[in-house]
């Protein structure tokens, strides 16, 4: 019988994993002005949605739970305004996800429970891969939603469930 840690430690890693595969879709789909471009001076482009997810997962899971070096520059992640393709951000977010995946894979039932203190905020280890997780998903909406605006075509992820 699996155990309820080894299901959330399993569905945390395997929503990750998916939410990347969507934005690597989506950035393969663009071009670096669409990946770049700001419908307004306050809204966030795609690049900057994908480079602030490698700096939260980063932080959060990297750092917060692994113990590395806590190197984020968040404003950065929001004022960059250019210099990477579609494709070095794929690369970039895949890696980021990739380095994530074992640390969250390794943590046991009670080190789940620990208190760690990830960008100022006291969280159980449990609620920073939640954390990590939803923020992803929220972001991955973002970007999922500004593709198919820009594109304007529905990008194929539910087309199974069409009768």
């Amino acid at each position: 019988m699996i155990q309820l840690d080894e299901l959330f430690i399993d569905c945390s890693c395997d929503t990750l994993k998916q939410l990347t595969e969507r934005i690597e879709d989506c950035l393969t789909r663009l071009t670096p002005e669409q990946v770049w471009a700001r419908s307004g001076k306050s809204d966030n482009s795609i690049a900057n949605l994908v480079l602030h997810l490698c700096g939260n997962v980063t932080q959060w899971i990297g750092s917060g739970i692994g113990g590395l070096p806590d190197n984020r520059r968040r404003d950065e992640e929001f004022a960059a305004r250019g210099g990477l393709k579609p494709e070095d951000l794929a690369e970039k977010l895949h890696a980021v996800v990739e380095d994530a995946i074992p640390i969250i894979r390794e943590q046991t039932a009670e080190h789940l429970a620990e208190i760690i203190q990830p960008q100022g905020y006291t969280v159980s280890v449990l609620e920073a891969i939640y954390h990590v997780v939803e923020h992803f998903a929220q972001h991955t909406g973002q970007i999922m939603f500004a593709t198919k605006m820009i594109l304007d075509q529905d990008l194929g992820y539910y087309k199974h469930l069409s009768a």
